[in-house]
């Protein structure tokens, strides 16, 4: 691996590569404007499960099933697991997990965590020491909204700057194996904190963290905007899309044509109950890998960038009325032809 600039990992000499995912989305996400690029909608976002707890590890556990049988591994197979998901001690990913034994890597970034998985398994693969990595992530609406907020039952009355959390869970395989998919680089994010306190306002709490990495990506590999056919970030929503503008026109980023957000894409703001649009562990990862990786696997694009955000406050940092600090992680995917 070759390190560009202070914050970004090169990862073109040694190729990693997407070897196969599998996307499940919830009830409402799938009934939304991207229902048709995920593998799996469910008609009950619980899932057969007694908890919403409990659904969610289900969550996790199909999509990596599905990652295994689109891959045609099994997971025995696999040199390492490394995910996460919003409950507390990541209960949706080692519990998910249950069914494998497979060497396994909890992380968190919050919503983006995607990311940083992706970023980290992708540098074992790149210096050989996994040769076969499974990266997911899980987010329940139910779980995140009674660990991070009120619970669905208590029906708190919500501002239009509020995001849903979405329901889902994707996983992808990283490999040293030859595919259509290549992960290039890596731009690993700052914490920084603007002093938003409402965990209502997650799109103002995160802005100015995706901006810092896309600019420190841009700054680091010498690309520009123009260079990508897309720049998706993770959770900022409506609100927090037009703010990342901003703050981009203010360090003279002005062609912002082909920059997008995964949290408006996965709902239609007509849909009930969405506000400003999406968030969770599991947004970024399940429009990415259902909806963006098609994108680049039909030849619509060639280049993607998606830059993953998470607001990093707690339930005892909520109450104890502390700022929500932010981070987010950039990952840069190419189509590869002939492969």
């Amino acid at each position: 691996m070759s390190k560009l600039g202070r914050q970004t990992w090169d990862f073109t000499t040694n190729g990693v590569y997407v070897q196969g995912i599998g996307t499940v989305a919830g009830q409402l996400e799938g009934e939304g404007p991207l229902g048709k690029d995920f593998d799996v909608r469910l008609q009950n976002d619980r899932i057969d499960g007694d908890t919403w707890e409990h659904s969610e590890q289900r969550l996790f556990g199909q999509a990596a099933q599905l990652a295994l049988e689109n891959a045609n591994l099994t997971a025995d197979q696999l040199d390492v697991v490394m995910g996460g998901d919003l409950n507390a001690q990541l209960m949706g990913f080692y519990l998910g997990l249950r069914p494998y034994l497979v060497p396994s890597l909890g992380v968190y970034s919050a919503c983006a965590t995607i990311c940083q998985a992706l970023a980290l398994a992708g540098l074992m693969v790149h210096t050989g020491h996994a040769h076969r990595a499974l990266v997911g992530t899980s987010s329940h609406t139910s779980t995140a909204e009674r660990q991070f907020r009120y619970p669905t039952e208590y029906g708190a009355q919500k501002p239009p700057t509020a995001q849903r959390t979405v329901t889902g869970s994707g996983a992808a395989i990283l490999s040293d194996t030859k595919s259509p998919i290549q992960i290039t680089h890596a731009t690993i994010g700052q914490v920084l904190d603007y002093g938003v306190t409402s965990p209502w306002e997650m799109g103002a709490a995160m802005a100015p963290a995706a901006a810092d990495t896309l600019l420190a990506h841009m700054r680091d590999t010498g690309r520009s905007f123009g260079d990508y056919d897309c720049i998706a970030t993770g959770d900022l929503g409506r609100v927090g899309h037009e703010l990342l503008k901003e703050l981009l026109k203010e360090k003279g980023v002005h062609e912002t044509s082909n920059l997008t957000d995964c949290g408006m894409l996965v709902y239609d703001p007509s849909q009930s109950e969405v506000f400003s649009g999406g968030s969770g562990g599991a947004c970024c990862t399940i429009v990415t890998f259902g909806h963006l990786f098609k994108k680049l696997l039909d030849g619509t694009w060639n280049r993607i960038l998606v830059s993953a955000t998470g607001a990093l406050l707690s339930s005892v940092s909520s109450q104890q009325h502390d700022s929500i600090p932010s981070i987010s992680h950039a990952i840069a995917f190419e189509r590869k032809d002939g492969v």
